[in-house]
Order: C-alpha cells, then structure tokens, then sequence
C-alpha cells in the first residue's frame, strides 16, 4: 500500500477538504487532484494542466474532511493507482482527467516524478497552469 514517505506539510503541500469522500477501495493508491472553485480536492481535474499535486490516503474520508496534498516529497510502497508495480527509473505521470498515476506518457498526462527505486516515487508536481 502506497504511502507518504518524506513530506514537509510547509514546503511539500498544503492541505484543503475534499469534495467527495474517498472509500476503503481508494486506501493506499496515489492520485493526482485539482482543486475546484470552491477549494476542495477533487480526483483528476478537467485537464492535466489543472493537477496541483497528489494524496495518497491511509484511510476513508468523508467529503468535507481535509486531506494534505503532496507536491514535493517521496511516496513508498509506490503502485499504479490500480495496484501495477513502477518500474525503477521511470518517470511517473498523472492522467489530468481521471487523476490516474502510471509510466504512460502522452497526450492528456503531467509528469509529476520518477521512480528511484522499484518502489520509492519522488514527488515533484509543477504548478497547475489552469485556474
């Protein structure tokens, strides 16, 4: 099960409350978020260009609960967001619409790390370039 890792709640995110609740079936998957005209965390975004970062929760939460969102830092026990192993050396990507986290570049996906080792993902999440 993916966790954080190395965080600075200062400098490495920021945390904001959810729009919708995040399920058991959700525990331990990194996903990339954007946050909506409201200030909530929302899985994926309208485009990848809206990712501001990434969570990666160690229990269920309700909507409305505040989560930390990553933007730098490092993720263990890294997977896919549907449970497939990284390979070491691979850049990490985050598909914008679905919040999807894999190797898989291309159209529609921001780059928001690379794995160090076969399980060990450093985080960093550029700036979100859609308001």
């Amino acid at each position: 099960m993916s966790r954080f890792d190395k965080y600075d709640p200062v400098s490495g995110g920021f945390r904001a409350p959810l729009l919708a609740a995040i399920t058991s079936a959700d525990i331990g998957k990194i996903q990339g978020v954007s946050i909506n005209t409201s200030g909530q965390v929302v899985i994926g975004g309208s485009a990848e260009t809206a990712i501001e970062g990434v969570i990666c929760a160690q229990k269920a939460f309700a909507a409305g609960d505040v989560i930390d969102v990553m933007t730098a830092g490092e993720i263990v026990e890294a997977t896919y967001t549907v449970g497939t192993a990284f390979t070491a050396g691979a850049a990490a990507f985050v598909t914008g619409t679905t919040g999807v986290v894999n190797i898989t570049s291309g159209a529609g996906t921001k780059k928001i790390g690379r794995m160090i080792e076969l399980n060990r993902m450093i985080v960093r999440v550029p700036p979100a370039t859609i308001l």
